[in-house]
C-alpha cells in the first residue's frame, strides 16, 4: 500500500524541481490533520468532485443554450476535458499531477446559468456591489458557500482547500484577450500546475466549442482559415495532439508552460475566427439576449424578496446583502432550473422576457 507519505516522498524524488510538492503546501486556512491515504492535493480533488456546485455543471450551458441533440458540451464535459488535456501535459512535464487535475476540477464552478452571456448580465445588476467574475464565484463557492463534514460530525461552510489549489482557480481565466507573453504578469497562478490548467482551458474550449459549431451547423471545417489548420494541422483531429506536443515541447526547453510562437499565433486566429462566426454571431446574440433577460429578472426578484431563496446550504447564498445572495443563488443554477423557476415566476402573469 501506498499511503501519503510515501507519495509525497516519489513527489520529492520524481517532480521537477519547478513543480509543486505535496509534503510542501501552503496549507489551508484552517489546519486539518493529515490523511494516512491522501495527499493534500488528492484530497482537494476528492472534496471538489463530491461537491454539488461540480454535479450542477452538467446542465450548464457550455456555448449552445439547451442544445438540442446529446453530443454538445455541456460545463461538466468542458471541465473533464481540461483535466485530461492538464494531466496529459503534467505527466509529461514530471509536474504535480493531483494538484493540476484539482485545478482543473474547480475552475468553471462558479459559472452561472448561459454561459458567459449569464456572466455578463451578473456583472452587470452586480455592479455597485463589486460586480461578479466566474473565477472569483469559483473560489466563494470552495471557501463559502460548499459545505463539509469535519471528523468529528459537525458541518462548516468551505472546502478548506490548500492554498495551491485556490491560487489555480482563481487565476484560471484569460476570457478573450489573446494567448501571449503578457501572460507571465502578476495576475498569472503562482504554480507551474496552475498556468498549465490555464492553458489547457483554452485550448480544451476552442478545440470542442469548433468541433460543436461544426455539429450545429454554423461553421464547416472547410471555413477554418487556412493559416490556423497550416499551424493546427489537418484533419481536426490532429489538433490536440500537435498542441499537447507543442506545449510539453516549448516548455520542455524553456522550463514556463507556454506554446511556441506559431502555435499560439494559430490558436489566437482561431479563437478570433469562432468569436466572428460562431460567439458574437446573430443567432448566438439571439440566445444570449434571451438568457440574460431570464437571468436579470431572476436576479431582481430574489434580491426584491430574499426570504423566497431556499433554504439548503448551497442555495442560501450570503448574508452580507439580498443582493448578494440573490446573485449566489441565480448564479448556481442550471440553465433548466433557471427556465424553470422563470417559468414558474413570471410566465402565469404574461412577463416573459421574451
Amino acid at each position: 500500500m501506498r499511503g501519503r507519505e510515501e507519495t509525497e516522498r516519489w513527489e520529492a524524488a520524481a517532480l521537477v524541481p519547478r513543480a509543486s510538492r505535496s509534503g510542501e503546501s501552503r496549507g489551508r486556512a484552517e489546519v486539518e490533520p493529515d490523511d494516512p491515504l491522501r495527499t493534500a492535493f488528492q484530497r482537494d480533488r476528492d472534496r471538489i468532485v463530491h461537491a454539488k456546485a461540480f454535479r450542477r455543471l452538467m446542465h450548464k450551458t457550455q456555448v449552445f443554450l439547451a442544445p438540442e441533440g446529446d453530443h454538445y458540451r455541456t460545463r461538466l464535459t468542458h471541465t473533464l476535458e481540461v483535466a485530461q488535456i492538464a494531466r496529459t501535459i503534467a505527466r509529461a512535464l514530471r509536474l504535480n499531477e493531483d494538484l493540476t487535475e484539482a485545478i482543473a476540477l474547480a475552475h468553471d464552478l462558479g459559472h452561472p446559468p448561459f454561459g458567459h452571456a449569464g456572466e455578463a448580465v451578473l456583472d452587470e445588476a452586480m455592479a455597485p456591489w463589486g460586480g461578479f467574475r466566474h473565477d472569483q464565484q469559483s473560489l466563494r463557492i470552495v471557501d463559502r458557500l460548499e459545505y463539509r463534514n469535519r471528523a468529528d460530525g459537525t458541518t462548516v461552510a468551505g472546502l478548506n482547500l490548500s492554498w495551491e489549489v485556490r491560487d489555480g482557480i482563481a487565476c484560471h481565466s484569460k476570457g478573450l484577450r489573446d494567448l501571449g507573453g503578457e501572460d507571465r504578469g502578476a495576475e498569472g497562478p503562482s504554480t507551474q500546475e496552475g498556468w498549465l490548467v490555464r492553458a489547457a482551458d483554452r485550448v480544451a474550449y476552442l478545440h470542442h466549442d469548433t468541433d460543436d459549431a461544426i455539429r450545429a451547423g454554423m461553421i464547416r471545417e472547410a471555413d477554418i482559415p487556412r493559416e490556423i489548420t497550416a499551424v493546427l494541422g489537418e484533419p481536426r483531429a490532429r489538433w490536440l495532439d500537435a498542441i499537447v506536443h507543442d506545449i510539453v515541447s516549448v516548455a520542455s526547453s524553456t522550463d514556463a508552460v507556454d506554446l511556441s510562437a506559431p502555435m499560439r499565433e494559430g490558436l489566437n486566429g482561431l479563437k478570433d475566427f469562432l468569436a466572428d462566426r460562431v460567439y458574437l454571431s446573430a443567432p448566438s446574440r439571439m440566445e444570449a439576449v434571451r438568457g440574460q433577460r431570464m437571468l436579470r429578472l431572476l436576479f431582481d426578484h430574489f434580491a426584491a424578496h430574499p426570504e423566497e431563496i431556499p433554504g439548503d446550504p448551497m442555495c442560501t447564498g450570503s448574508t452580507e446583502s439580498p443582493h448578494r445572495a440573490a446573485c449566489d443563488f441565480v448564479a448556481g443554477m442550471t440553465d433548466r432550473y433557471a427556465v424553470r423557476t422563470f417559468a414558474g415566476l413570471f410566465m402565469v402573469t404574461g412577463i416573459d422576457g421574451g
